[in-house]
């Protein structure tokens, strides 16, 4: 194999090297264990019972929990693997229900198609008065464009939730361009099914979840004459709401979405409150200086009170694999304290710049990219990069004088985290993933340079600073 030579200064030019941590700690990027949780997990109190946070929806009066589940990150029994753990679900639901979560969200293209009927396992042991389900029209192949693709997919919804209505049902993902969402929903007769379905009580609240271009949003969403949307489902944080269309053009900041969907008095779902993760692992200076304020509350729990503190939002989504994911949600919702002003402008402002100056992969690890024909796993492979990139240890100076440990630790932690035939240097660059991207990564480009940068460091031969000797 041809040795792959990169330079620091080009690495960072095509990959965005930004402000890395300047007091990070040698920590090596290796995956955590379920015995090393983080310690403010460990030490977390339990959530109380009777206490959720409730938003009602203006248009039909329904009390939703401020925290709602997203199922799109199940446990599984193995990592990596898609055996999810049906028990461990049964048990996080029931957890969730009793401490008063009452709002489901799942899609038909969620856990490698499983979500749904994962979903309706675990809620069908609850009276269906309980809960709202929400799922999705995830018609985003030309193969199920058609009336009765799409027809057989809700209809198939409805099997695998086993409901005889769905609560909140969504179309899936719009954004991309107006010929796209005619083609979706209007040229194949569906919206016109859905608006009879709706009208028959099998679908109780009708809306779409948003990824895209502005011009998009703004076309659908002058639609509510014609089509009531009931509810909108968007990405809302603190990075997100001024910086969205910085970090990426084709998308738009939620400070606008909310703000229109506002000017019409419809209720915003939120999705993506960590984005992916991202605003629960921040690079440690960050992380100390939240904890600076308040000690007491984990890093994620500052993003779920910025998300929840709008009046005008609905639920929360979070996707909770692990139940101290849920714990410690449940302990920002029950209830919610929301954020003064002043902590608002702290986080979207003050953290958020510096947070877009790192330049990361926007990947939330939402995982519509997968499954990859040949076998990659993207969202690891970006995951790992990000996660090191925060910690500041990213070996990307061989004149560094940890370049050694910090080169082998993130060699190390990728094999753990990535099998060999699943790392970056397989793919083929087929692009099948790109269209599925609700962040429009180019990810056939960054996993060509973290496979080339990869490559360097297993060959020794990332170029060192001028002047600096090379290390022994």
């Amino acid at each position: 194999m041809k040795k792959q030579d990169i330079s620091r200064r080009s690495f960072l030019k095509l990959l965005g090297g930004g402000a890395l941590a300047t007091a990070a700690v040698v920590t090596g990027c290796k995956p955590k264990t379920g015995s090393q949780t983080d310690s403010e997990y460990a030490r977390q109190v339990e959530p109380p019972v009777g206490k959720m946070t409730y938003r009602t929806n203006p248009f039909n009066g329904d009390k939703v929990s401020l925290l709602g589940y997203g199922m799109m990150r199940l446990p599984s029994k193995t990592e990596n693997k898609d055996d999810y753990d049906q028990d461990m679900i049964n048990r996080q639901i029931d957890y969730a229900i009793e401490h008063g979560v009452n709002y489901f969200d799942t899609s038909p293209v969620y856990c490698q198609g499983k979500s749904e009927a994962c979903t309706g396992i675990a809620l069908s042991r609850h009276k269906r008065s309980e809960y709202f389900v929400a799922t999705k029209l995830s018609n985003f192949n030309p193969a199920t464009h058609s009336r009765e693709a799409s027809m057989a997919m809700y209809h198939n919804s409805m099997r695998e939730l086993q409901v005889d209505y769905i609560d909140y049902y969504l179309l899936h993902a719009i954004g991309g361009g107006m010929e796209e969402f005619s083609r979706r929903y209007v040229d194949n007769g569906m919206m016109d099914f859905l608006m009879e379905e709706r009208k028959a009580g099998r679908i109780r609240n009708l809306g779409f979840s948003f990824h895209g271009y502005q011009n998009v949003f703004d076309e659908v969403l002058a639609m509510h004459d014609k089509y009531h949307w009931d509810f909108v489902q968007i990405e809302l944080n603190y990075l997100d709401w001024n910086f969205a269309n910085e970090i990426n053009d084709r998308n738009v900041d939620a400070s606008y979405l909310y703000e229109e969907l506002q000017k019409k008095g419809i209720p915003s779902v939120v999705m993506e409150p960590l984005l992916g993760g991202r605003l629960a692992n921040l690079p440690q200076y960050l992380a100390s200086e939240l904890k600076q304020h308040d000690a007491e509350r984990s890093i994620a729990s500052w993003a779920f009170r910025y998300a929840g503190t709008p009046e005008g939002v609905l639920t929360v989504l979070s996707g909770m694999t692990y139940m101290e994911h849920l714990k410690d949600n449940l302990l920002s919702y029950c209830p919610l304290v929301p954020l003064t002003e002043k902590e608002q402008t702290y986080l979207d402002k003050d953290v958020a710049e510096r947070i877009v100056g790192l330049e990361n992969i926007p990947c939330n690890d939402c995982k519509y990219c997968m499954p990859c024909p040949y076998g990659i796993d993207i969202p690891a492979i970006f995951v790992h990069y990000n996660k090191c990139k925060n910690e500041g240890t990213l070996p990307l100076d061989s004149g560094d004088a940890n370049y050694r440990e910090l080169r082998r630790q993130y060699l190390i932690g990728l094999e753990r985290k990535v099998p060999k035939m699943r790392q970056a240097d397989h793919c083929v660059g087929c692009g099948q993933c790109e269209p599925h991207c609700p962040q429009n990564i180019r990810i056939v480009r960054e996993l060509r340079l973290i496979s080339n940068f990869v490559e360097s460091l297993k060959q020794d031969t990332l170029t060192r600073t001028k002047g600096e000797k090379k290390k022994a």
